[in-house]
């Protein structure tokens, strides 16, 4: 069977604003599970090995979706670069999650997919997305973190909370394009106003879907303790520690490599085989 790669699928968000999609899979008769991938802070769809990932994922015999956030700060003319720091400083966790919601709509009536086996993969600040969609969503039988955070109040805090608050807009340096991006102060109002909504223990308490979390040892981002602490709050979830992993599992930006790094193969491995065995 062939390997289908759709790039830049345009999905419309009538709460948020239009955004891109990919979608790789092979071609068949087969209703196919769908897999979701949910990018972290400062992340996009076309980062490091994720397409790597999406050809495994899809060479195991699923539909695998990855998509830019609409307030991430890439672009539909240029979806791997931050060209619009306007919108990333206005993206808040509501903007997120309803974009999520337009994904597993639009792709859920996919007919090459199975609509009874969805899941959810995040990293990082999407795994939190991932979590609260996957607690609110009933159609959501599986679900992944990967270095997940274990809570959304991941603000400024003390002086630094005051200053951002008095001034409307505080910076984040981005290492890797240099690039100062703003956060504006409309992002802790919303959090405030749904912050029994955005609250990721309770979520992961009550979520109903077989759970896999991953995390790296060296993971200098995410403390690993947060995994284990989602570990706990769900009692029904495998916990998968990889030794010495960073919060990217080896993948950095741009993977020029034609394979997966080591770490990030295991992930997938582990995913695949965490799927298969629990959506039969």
């Amino acid at each position: 069977m062939n390997l289908i790669s759709e790039k830049n699928i345009l999905l419309e968000n009538k709460e948020t604003k239009s955004f891109l999609a990919d979608a790789f899979y092979q071609d068949g008769k087969q209703k196919l599970p769908l897999v979701i991938f949910v990018h972290g802070y400062k992340g996009y769809k076309d980062w490091g090995a994720w397409n790597l990932m999406a050809e495994k994922f899809a060479e195991a015999g699923f539909l695998f979706v990855k998509f830019n956030f609409s307030h991430n700060g890439t672009t539909i003319e240029n979806p791997s670069n931050f060209k619009d720091l306007e919108a990333f400083g206005h993206n808040n966790y509501s903007k997120e999650i309803s974009d999520l919601g337009v994904v597993i709509d639009h792709f859920s009536k996919d007919p090459q997919v199975d609509a009874e086996k969805i899941v959810l993969i995040g990293h990082s600040r999407g795994g939190g997305i991932s979590i609260i969609k996957t607690f609110e969503d009933e159609r959501i039988n599986g679900l992944i973190t990967l270095a997940s955070v274990d809570t959304l109040d991941r603000f400024p805090k003390g002086e630094a909370f005051e200053n951002w608050k008095g001034s409307g807009v505080y910076y984040a340096l981005n290492g890797r394009t240099h690039q100062e991006m703003p956060h504006y102060y409309q992002f802790y109002e919303d959090y405030e106003q749904n912050i029994l909504r955005f609250d990721v223990e309770r979520a992961t308490e009550m979520a109903k879907a077989h759970m896999l979390i991953i995390h790296g040892t060296e993971d200098e981002a995410v403390e690993v303790k947060q995994a284990e602490h989602l570990h706990v709050l769900h009692p029904n979830s495998e916990l998968f520690l990889i030794e010495n992993a960073n919060h990217t599992f080896g993948a950095k930006e741009p993977w020029t490599e034609d394979d997966l790094p080591k770490d990030l193969h295991a992930v997938t491995e582990k995913c695949i085989d965490f799927i298969k065995e629990k959506l039969k």
